[in-house]
């Protein structure tokens, strides 16, 4: 053969010929320095554009050549623009030697949309003859001191060139980083409000959480505190920092875990109702299923405070001081044994219970993490978060049905006739599991199978057979090829 069946690529024929290419860094802060030690551990040839190269030469990587923003400009093709963008006129002198080259912007606002146009924007109206692209602003110094081993690995580009495009897309793999093509300038203006956002995506769910907290914290106050007060006048406001926190993280924790799973099984339901899974979710659903990992996340956080403060409610002076009193009485009663073997065996298993309810937790927490996640193929991804959740979920029911025990129908428990917390707690997660048993029943589950295979209610399969065979042709509906 004169020639191989598998030959280089043109994507592959670029990325060799990227090696030893010399990048330019207009700039000498401390992304430029990084961004320069990350250029030269993949290989290329930096040079370091300086307003005072001889003060800036030291803070850089001795294979770095550090001069003049001159004669940096006049060395490369390929600029970044590490200045920030009040400084981006200072540069309006190079005009001319930058026609035709490619200007990397890697800048950020200060704040959202800020601006009436984006930075990069901004950049290429002040030099109309160069190639601006949006890139590498995601990336924090740290994480190109690092690599992208310990950093985040995806560099967002965007550019109204499309060969400065792949050319920047090209060096940011070669550094080891995951380039995301973006398309043209315009969408600079989302990629730079990016970094400005403070954890979009757990917004709701704290503020969920912080909702269920306050209600279950101001139930038990009122349960725990005012009632004594009011009914005995005892002072039982020492419960608060500790007690009351102790009691409402565990409801917390329950109740967020059932919420994970509840916006599954509506999904479910309606799949089922609309007979069909192409038919798109409410709006609120959507963003519900989105959010599962996070409340989930808040879920483990409730459970494992709860533990920790578990564990110090007998280091408390209070606890001291009761656990004196209770001595005391059993010893004026004349008790010689205060041994109950329901509330031992009550203890024993709502202990061992919580302490199963929370390894399961901490393994689902664990899978949800990108690391191990994408470690996990899809049925083993799938039996975690499905499966083992589920199990974690009656785990925790039956962990709360063992701390209430009789105390659902005891009347002394029900303060200014408020049901005791736990029977709250219950609610939800009963639903849920409740609901799932319903989903699992063969009749619905089989249905439910078909709908997620692609079956729909009321569509038709027409199947037009040959004239030859002397046979009609004949209209089977979903209901009727089901089987098939």
């Amino acid at each position: 053969m004169s020639k191989p069946l598998l030959g280089k690529s043109e994507s592959e024929l670029s990325y060799s010929e990227l090696s030893g290419m010399t990048v330019g860094i207009l700039g000498s802060g401390d992304f430029a320095r990084s961004l320069a030690t990350c250029l030269v551990c993949s290989g290329f040839k930096v040079v370091v554009g300086s307003r005072n190269p001889k003060i800036s030469v030291a803070l850089f990587p001795a294979t770095t050549e550090v001069t003049t923003q001159e004669k940096a400009v006049n060395k490369t093709d390929v600029i970044f623009v590490a200045v920030f963008r009040e400084h981006y006129s200072t540069l309006c002198d190079l005009k001319e030697a930058l026609a035709g080259k490619i200007l990397v912007d890697v800048s950020n606002s200060t704040e959202l949309n800020h601006h009436h146009e984006s930075n990069a924007e901004y950049l290429a109206s002040l030099f109309p003859k160069c190639m601006v692209v949006k890139g590498f602003n995601v990336i924090s110094a740290w994480a190109l001191q690092s690599g992208p081993k310990d950093g985040n690995k995806q560099v967002l580009v965007c550019s109204d060139n499309k060969e400065a495009r792949g050319t920047v897309c090209q060096i940011a793999r070669s550094m080891g980083f995951i380039p995301v093509d973006m398309g043209s300038l315009s969408s600079a203006r989302e990629i730079e409000n990016i970094p400005l956002r403070l954890f979009p995506s757990w917004k709701t769910p704290l503020m969920l959480s912080l909702g269920l907290f306050v209600f279950f914290y101001a139930y038990n106050f009122t349960r725990r505190v005012i009632h004594p007060y009011v009914t005995k006048g005892e002072n039982c406001f020492y419960k608060m920092p500790i007690e009351l926190v102790n009691v409402t993280l565990p409801c917390v924790a329950y109740v967020m875990l059932s919420l994970v799973y509840l916006p599954g099984v509506l999904a479910a339901f309606l799949q089922l109702r609309y007979g069909t899974k192409y038919r798109r979710f409410p709006g609120w659903l959507d963003q519900w299923l989105k959010h599962r990992k996070q409340i989930g996340l808040l879920s483990f956080l409730s459970a494992a405070l709860h533990a920790v403060y578990s564990l110090c409610l007998p280091m408390r002076r209070s606890a001291r001081y009761l656990l004196l009193n209770a001595a005391f009485r059993q010893v004026k009663d004349g008790v010689e044994n205060a041994w109950t073997g329901e509330g031992v065996w009550r203890m024993e298993l709502y202990i061992s219970l919580g302490i199963l309810a929370l390894a399961a937790l901490s393994l689902l927490a664990v899978a949800s993490l990108p690391s191990v996640g994408n470690s996990l193929n899809w049925r083993e991804f799938s039996f975690i978060q499905s499966k083992l959740g589920y199990t974690a979920l009656v785990i925790a029911t039956l962990h709360t049905l063992t701390f209430g025990w009789k105390k659902a129908f005891d009347q002394s428990q029900y303060k200014f006739y408020l049901p005791p917390t736990f029977t709250l707690a219950l609610v939800v997660p009963c639903a849920v599991l409740l609901c799932k048993v319903c989903l699992q029943l063969p009749c619905v589950n089989t249905r439910l199978t078909q709908i997620r295979r692609g079956w729909e209610k009321g569509r038709f399969v027409r199947f037009q057979l040959s004239e030859e065979s002397g046979l009609c042709t004949e209209d089977f509906s979903n209901d009727d090829t089901s089987n098939v």
